[in-house]
C-alpha cells in the first residue's frame, strides 16, 4: 500500500445494516405509544438506537394519511431509528420519501414462488402390460439443481431498495435512478441499470454486476465502491458492461454481445 493511500483522511466502504422490523397495526401515534410503553415497561434502554423498517402490510390504510414527522418522533423517543418503509402503498411512497425515509421492497426468489403456484402432482397412471419384448427404458433425467436467485419482473422506482439475501439478484425490467438494488451474490440487470448497485454485500469478492445497458450512479462489490460523477467511459456508458473487483479496483468492462 502506498503512503498516499495509508494516510487517506476517510474511506468509504458500501456495506448492509440489520435493521429491526416494526410490524405495525395501527398507524395512531397514541395507540402506538401506549403499546410500546407497554412492550418496553419504561426502560429507558430497552432498545439501544437500532436502525428500524416499518412494515406496513398488516395495515388498513384505507381512508386516511399517516403522521410520518409524529411516528419518527414517536419512534426516536425509543431509541429506534426509521430508515424505511416496507409494504406501503404507491400512493404513499412520495411522502414516505419527503420525509427522509427509503422504499424497502423485499421481494421472494422465483425458486419459491414457483413453489407456492405449482400444483402437487397427479398421482402415476397405472402403466399397461409390457410388450413381449420391451425396450430398453430410457435413463432417467438428471435433478436440475438452480442457485439460489431473487428474480424481480417489474421497474424499480426511485427510493425503492431491494435485497437479495443470501442469493443473486436478477431484474427484467429497468432501475431507475435513486433506486437502490443490493444482493450477497451477483446481480444480473437485462434492462438499463440507472441506481446504485452493490453485489457481494456479505463480502463476496467474486460477485459481479451485469447490465444490459450500464448506466449506474455507483457500483460496488464486496464493500469497495465507484462512483460515476462525471459520466462513464464512452466505451461502457449505455452498452452492456460488467462490474468485477480486482483487489482493491472496481473494473467496468464491455461485454462484447457480436462474434
Amino acid at each position: 500500500m502506498s503512503k498516499n493511500q495509508a494516510s487517506k483522511p476517510i474511506e468509504m466502504k458500501i456495506s448492509t445494516v440489520v435493521a429491526v422490523s416494526a410490524l405495525l397495526r395501527e398507524t395512531d401515534p397514541a395507540l402506538l405509544d401506549a403499546a410500546l410503553r407497554s412492550m418496553t415497561g419504561g426502560a429507558a434502554d430497552y432498545f439501544d438506537h437500532e436502525f428500524t423498517v416499518i412494515d406496513l402490510a398488516g395495515c388498513d390504510l384505507s381512508g386516511h394519511t399517516v403522521d410520518w414527522p409524529a411516528l419518527i418522533s414517536l419512534f426516536k423517543s425509543y431509541s429506534l431509528n426509521l430508515v424505511a418503509v416496507r409494504h406501503a402503498p404507491a400512493a404513499m411512497e412520495a411522502d414516505i420519501v419527503a420525509h427522509g425515509l427509503s422504499i424497502d421492497v423485499v421481494a421472494k426468489p422465483r425458486q419459491q414462488l414457483d413453489e407456492e403456484v405449482v400444483p402437487a402432482p397427479a398421482p402415476a397412471p397405472v402403466a399397461a402390460p409390457a410388450p413381449a419384448i420391451a425396450e430398453p427404458a430410457p435413463p432417467p433425467p438428471m435433478p436440475q439443481q438452480s442457485a439460489a436467485a431473487m428474480i424481480v419482473d417489474t421497474p424499480v422506482r426511485a427510493g425503492q431498495r431491494i435485497y437479495a439475501r443470501g442469493a443473486d439478484l436478477i431484474v427484467t425490467a429497468v432501475v431507475n435512478s435513486g433506486a437502490e438494488l443490493i444482493a450477497d451474490g451477483s446481480i444480473h440487470i437485462y434492462a438499463p441499470l440507472r441506481g446504485r448497485a452493490l453485489a457481494g454485500a456479505s463480502g463476496n469478492a467474486d460477485a459481479r454486476i451485469f447490465a444490459l445497458s450500464m448506466e449506474a450512479e455507483l457500483v460496488s462489490i464486496a464493500g469497495t465502491y465507484r462512483t460515476f460523477e462525471n459520466g462513464l467511459p464512452k466505451e461502457i456508458a449505455m452498452k452492456p458492461a460488467q462490474v468485477r473487483l480486482d483487489g482493491d479496483r472496481i473494473d467496468v468492462l464491455p461485454i462484447h454481445t457480436r462474434a
